[in-house]
């Protein structure tokens, strides 16, 4: 592992020791293609693209830089910047596999994980078990000769459930797996799955790394060798390519990363604690919840939380359901998570069947506004059940 830096040091200074003209703003290098004085330099980078900028599909030093922050934050030697979340999820997993393996993955991670083994690697013949992930007995149980694969989410993004990432980990090694993990919820400033023993962290880095609601990204990192052979497979092959401008927008937004996440974490602590002590909510699904099933593992592998949390409503009525999120305030009616903004996306938007019992799910997205006019309009909103 590289060696560890002060996460303001990482924000703030790390790989911003010579900007020309002294800029304080990372430069944008919105380029295609970069040139050579000679033909011997010419033929050098041709050779090693993987270490030179040659064609912005491969490397930009925009892209580079911020690769570079990434990369130290989640205590990885390299990251490679993709152009979405989904892209980093396929990438890590497509890298290691062939016809004939075995994947094991937790049955609520994000519907594109789950997408790439049911509808598309299915088709090559490459296997997959779902376990919850919350009994590593399960997921050993789970292993076969051909398991390459162990992918992790942790905690889920609609059920908040967690895998003991240093136990998983160490049962993976045992068995010469891969193991890939979905940290988007945690950021690098409250979890570091690679300290546990995990060999790739993934994220989309659309949410809290962009901060506002305005790029489509995803991260991959781990160690140099891994990196190397994605970069040199999945994608420079399949070209995920991240723009510089995205790049550069996601720069801006790493340089209050820490501060937006402190405070996403307080004010989802301080809605939740409102809303535990209403009639009208049956569940809570956090992981710093004190009455979550996993609470001391949260506190274990965990400094913190994120501003997204699930709750059941005490109602089985999906009209109910409905009417409850159309009298929101301040929320925004929308998919993903992550910018500064409070969102509400409720279970059954997405599945005109659902089950009773998921019915009255809903999952929110707690942003950076005032607590108290979020709890005024829940109040309100409460009132429709």
């Amino acid at each position: 592992m590289s060696q560890k830096k002060n996460v303001t040091e990482i924000l703030h200074h790390l790989g911003e020791e010579e900007f020309p003209f002294g800029a304080v703003s990372p430069p944008l290098f919105q380029t295609s293609i970069f040139a050579f004085p000679t033909f011997e330099d010419f033929r050098r980078a041709l050779g090693d693209e993987t270490h030179n900028c040659l064609y912005t599909r491969g490397n930009n030093p925009t892209v580079n830089l911020l690769e570079s922050k990434i990369a130290a934050l989640e205590h990885g030697e390299r990251a490679k910047l993709v152009s979405s979340g989904a892209a980093a999820i396929s990438a890590s997993v497509l890298a290691f596999l062939k016809t004939g393996d075995h994947v094991v993955m937790v049955r609520d991670a994000y519907s594109w994980a789950k997408t790439l083994l049911e509808k598309y690697l299915a088709r090559f013949g490459v296997e997959y078990t779902y376990v919850s992930g919350t009994d590593e007995a399960e997921i050993a149980a789970a292993i076969r000769p051909n398991t390459k694969i162990i992918y992790l989410e942790s905690p889920t993004t609609f059920t908040f459930l967690l895998q003991d990432l240093k136990a998983v980990a160490a049962l993976a090694r045992k068995h010469g797996i891969k193991t890939v993990i979905d940290n988007t919820w945690a950021t690098p400033i409250y979890q570091n799955p690679l300290d546990y023993g995990v060999d790739l962290v993934v994220h989309s880095g659309t949410k809290y790394f962009g901060g506002h609601s305005d790029l489509v990204a995803g991260v991959i990192v781990g160690n140099t060798a891994d990196i190397e052979h994605i970069f040199a497979t999945e994608f420079l092959n399949i070209g995920t390519v991240p723009d510089p401008f995205m790049a550069w927008l996601m720069l801006r937004g790493l340089r209050t990363l820490q501060v937006r996440m402190r405070t996403h974490y307080a004010n989802a602590l301080r809605v939740i604690d409102y809303l535990a002590q209403h009639p009208k909510v049956e569940e809570i699904y956090y992981p710093f919840y004190a009455k979550h099933p996993q609470y001391e593992l949260a506190k274990a592998q965990m400094r913190g939380g994120s501003g997204l949390f699930s709750l059941k409503l005490a109602t089985r009525n999906e009209a109910r359901v409905a009417a409850f999120t159309n009298q929101l305030r301040f929320f925004k009616r929308a998919v993903s998570w992550g910018g500064y903004e409070s969102l509400v996306f409720p279970y059954a938007v997405g599945h005109p069947d659902a089950p009773d019992h998921l019915i009255s799910v809903v999952r929110f997205h707690i942003g950076l506004e005032e607590p108290e006019l979020l709890i005024e309009s829940l109040e309100t909103a409460l009132k429709a059940i």
